[in-house]
């Protein structure tokens, strides 16, 4: 019982500096339960719903701020929530520790972006057909739908295997290869996240991964914790962070290393 309570003031935190930042946060849920001796296929399943509820109620607070590209989510969103689905179903085709492995190479390639210096830039407007030209909040755009559907679905794919958000992947790949402004970014990648979480988790629980005793406790604590990060992500600045995650990232692949070993 003691370990619940340590683990639940656990992710509390990470609810709080995830949703501060527009992230899901499923790498550091994971590896919070994982350390506590929770199985991978059950951490990444809790992960997910975690995911689901902070996402859904960051979602509410970006929406209301304009920071969320919705016609943007409905195109690119399908195809991510479908590989989230099926990436959840067949983890179990894995070994644990393959998906172990898989995690920590994942964190430490998330660093990497998180190290890349992201410049907001403007694309040259085309009305060619596939390319997206969006205008919000007096920011103009335009997304190349042949690279983002293809990417960001093999971003579920992976997410929904792992127990993770992908927004670390997502949020660098709409600012640098299509000129979306960070802060629209993050509200669009939030928003992302609650379906593609969704959709992940009901492809773990299929397998009968979902722990419901360990789970409803985390998943309240989360919900409170990302509603109190996300009334701070609308003035908060990410890119000051991006060094400070990057290593916090290092660490945990690190540490999931480590269990792999010891474990």
């Amino acid at each position: 019982m003691d370990h619940i309570w340590i683990l639940g003031i656990v992710i509390f935190v990470i609810s709080i500096t995830m949703a501060s930042v527009g992230k899901g946060g499923g790498n550091f849920y994971v590896l919070a339960m994982v350390i506590s001796g929770t199985s991978i296929f059950s951490a990444a399943t809790i992960s997910q719903l975690i995911m689901f509820g902070t996402a859904l109620t960051a979602t509410l607070v970006f929406s209301n701020n304009k920071k969320v590209d919705w016609k943007l989510t409905f195109i690119i969103g399908p195809t991510t929530f479908l590989m989230a689905f099926v990436g959840g179903y067949f983890a179990n085709v894995f070994e644990g520790n393959i998906l172990k492995i898989g995690f920590a190479v994942g964190l430490f390639v998330i660093s990497i972006f998180m190290l890349i210096k992201v410049k907001e830039k403007e694309i040259n407007s085309t009305n060619k057909i596939g390319y997206l030209q969006r205008e919000i909040n007096n920011y103009k755009y335009v997304v190349n739908l042949w690279i983002a559907i293809p990417s960001t679905a093999v971003i579920g794919l992976f997410s929904g295997a792992i127990g993770i958000s992908g927004g670390s992947f997502i949020i660098p790949l709409m600012v640098m290869a299509f000129g979306i402004p960070m802060e629209i970014a993050i509200g669009t990648s939030i928003t992302m996240v609650t379906a593609t979480a969704l959709m992940g988790f009901l492809g773990h629980t299929v397998n009968g991964d979902f722990n419901h005793s360990l789970a409803i406790p985390l998943v309240i604590v989360a919900i409170v914790g990302g509603l109190i990060g996300s009334k701070f992500s609308v003035k908060s600045k990410p890119k000051n962070l991006k060094l400070i995650f990057a290593a916090t990232n290092l660490l945990a692949a690190v540490l999931m290393i480590y269990n792999i070993i010891y474990s």
